[in-house]
């Protein structure tokens, strides 16, 4: 039976990038899971690549005809942004290993629907001096900065990742990505080898 590993963090923690070398570098054997998002497709993304976009009205075909594993719904300056994992067929366990991108209140949801011993954080940590330098860093790149909704973001994260949550949802180990990144990814990856037995 295999199990969902599913990174955690942060905006701006590096998960994207963590993720993306993950299944790059092939250390591990996993496969990825995409979530499903009703927000604006940023400069440089892709559908089905870091999500799949998708319209409200989609949205609202899954949740009519049951197919949402988990759901979040985030009030932003631009109206709500609807982040959802979708029962598609992307996860089959006795397929073998998942990765997944995600957050706390997703992580408890996930273990809900495919059991505690199946669901494994892989949560990343970074200062809040490094959060803010990648996240100017990135809307800097934007056609249309969006900083009011960076600060949002940012505020909404340190309490959405406080101390006290991650421990309440059973999440005592983290992954600093603060120096530097390669020894991060090959932390990640041992973590994984150890806990998958390959």
């Amino acid at each position: 039976m295999g199990k969902i590993f599913e990174i955690m963090g942060r905006s701006s923690c590096g998960k994207d990038t963590i993720y993306k070398s993950l299944l790059e570098r092939g250390k591990v054997d996993l496969k990825k899971v995409i979530i499903y998002t009703t927000r604006p497709m940023r400069e440089k993304e892709q559908d089905g690549v870091q999500y799949f976009f998708c319209s409200i009205e989609r949205y609202e075909k899954f949740r009519e005809n049951r197919k949402i594993i988990e759901e979040r719904t985030y009030e932003t300056m631009y109206g709500p942004w609807h982040y959802f994992t979708v029962d598609d067929g992307q996860i089959d366990l006795s397929k073998g290993n998942y990765l997944i991108i995600g957050t706390v209140e997703m992580f408890k949801s996930m273990r809900e629907y495919f059991g505690k011993e199946n669901v494994v954080p892989l949560m990343i940590s970074a200062t809040d001096g490094s959060i803010m330098q990648r996240a100017m860093h990135r809307e800097l790149k934007q056609e249309e900065p969006k900083y009011d909704e960076m600060c949002r973001r940012f505020l909404a994260d340190k309490s959405d990742y406080a101390d006290e949550k991650l421990k309440e949802a059973g999440i005592m180990r983290t992954f600093n990505n603060d120096g530097d990144l390669i020894d991060c990814i090959e932390e990640i990856e041992s973590f994984i080898i150890q806990e998958t037995g390959n």
